[in-house]
């Protein structure tokens, strides 16, 4: 299967969800807050970083419960600003 390349737009979306998570994260380590989701800390860090920008729909969810966030808000936050 061949995955067509990600859009600008959507870069930018991974990018800001990075930001959010790793501001809602605060000071609890990676390490603390992939093992609460169940994921590793190697995925944690590559959505923070935005070089995962679109993580499992169930990987967000796990984190946004973890960090205590809705998942309306994540997408509100996420969404481009143009739209």
């Amino acid at each position: 299967m061949v995955r067509t390349p990600l859009s600008p737009e959507e870069h930018e979306r991974g990018e800001r969800l990075g930001r959010l998570l790793r501001e809602a994260r605060g000071t609890r380590t990676m390490a603390e807050v992939a093992a609460s989701a169940g994921i590793s800390a190697e995925t944690l860090r590559k959505i923070e970083t935005g070089r995962a920008p679109t993580p499992a729909f169930f990987t967000v969810a796990a984190l946004a419960r973890v960090l205590g966030l809705s998942m309306d808000e994540l997408v509100g936050r996420c969404a481009s600003i143009a739209a």
